[in-house]
């Protein structure tokens, strides 16, 4: 008797612990904790974390992760407004904000990833579709996440979640769009480059006739200085010739003779047949110029070389 009633009583027990183990559920930080009893909620969505009670055996309870989610996009061709394809990928971060809608509408967070990327795209498509492919890379790129992002928002609230970030990590044209860029591109840049080099050759050219033009006016002018400063330096000189014979014409005579005897003397092919008597050779004989006593005689001039 008293085994059966030990035996009873440890079944109560245990019964009850399962029954208390089952009554209670711990929600931790980073989640949300929804109750259900048959499929059906039973309580308000529970946010702070904490020991909660439910009823046992009857009530079950659905976490859903009250962290940032993400969310990676695939690879997506779109035209932009100038008929450009591109292929497009990005991703996105989502937060679930209103746990009981997010549960009504989609209950798992792989049918949200997949009804968040069908408006990810949709909205992509929609706003990449109205730009040219320099904006899209260069210009206004922050702009038009940020677009797409609200556009997004606005979808994804029915869903109870909230993007909290967006980013386009590609926007490029396909393999076979760049190349057909890349060479368009030489093309034009070799087109460029031959173009300066023209102009550069033409500007050469007329900076070279120019440089010529000027050469020849500044050698015409030295020349002509030239000439007027030889000029006057031979009337200078003949004046001092003048003015030397007119003092001393013994000197001046003699001294003619000496440049004379110098020019026609130089080595060469030069022959000359002359009388050593000849008047040019007087001074030979006397250094003076004088023959017999005669005064010395202005000196003729020497005869042809031939």
């Amino acid at each position: 008797m008293n085994s059966s009633v030990k035996l009873v009583a440890g079944i109560v027990a245990a019964a009850v612990i399962f029954a208390l183990a089952n009554s209670f559920f711990v929600v931790q930080q980073t989640q949300h904790a929804i109750v259900l009893r048959f499929g059906q909620i039973v309580r308000e969505p529970i946010s702070e974390p904490g020991l909660y009670f439910k009823a046992p055996f009857i009530d079950n309870v659905v976490a859903l992760d009250k962290r940032t989610l993400d969310l990676d996009l695939p690879v997506q061709a779109v035209l932009s407004v100038d008929r450009q394809n591109l292929d497009v990928d990005g991703f996105a971060r989502y937060r679930i904000t209103q746990p009981l809608r997010f549960f009504q509408t989609v209950r798992t967070i792989p049918n949200a990833n997949t009804r968040l990327a069908s408006f990810v795209n949709a909205s992509m498509r929609n706003v990449i579709a109205g730009q040219t492919l320099s904006a899209l890379i260069r210009t206004d790129r922050a702009n038009l996440m940020n677009r797409i992002q609200e556009d997004v928002n606005r979808e994804a609230g029915t869903l109870g979640v909230e993007i909290v970030d967006l980013r386009l990590t590609r926007v490029d044209l396909p393999q076979v769009n760049q190349e057909a860029v890349f060479n368009r591109m030489q093309t034009e840049r070799r087109q460029e480059a031959a173009d300066l080099r023209a102009t550069g050759n033409q500007a050469a050219v007329t900076i070279r006739a120019r440089a010529d033009r000027e050469v020849v006016g500044i050698l015409a002018e030295a020349n002509r200085k030239a000439e007027e400063i030889r000029g006057a330096g031979d009337a200078d000189r003949n004046k001092i010739f003048a003015e030397a014979y007119g003092r001393d014409q013994d000197f001046f005579t003699f001294y003619r003779t000496m440049q004379a005897y110098e020019n026609s003397m130089k080595q060469g092919d030069t022959r000359m047949v002359i009388s050593p008597n000849s008047e040019f050779f007087r001074f030979f004989g006397d250094p003076t110029g004088r023959r017999n006593g005669s005064p010395a005689q202005t000196l003729p001039t020497p005869p042809a070389s031939r």
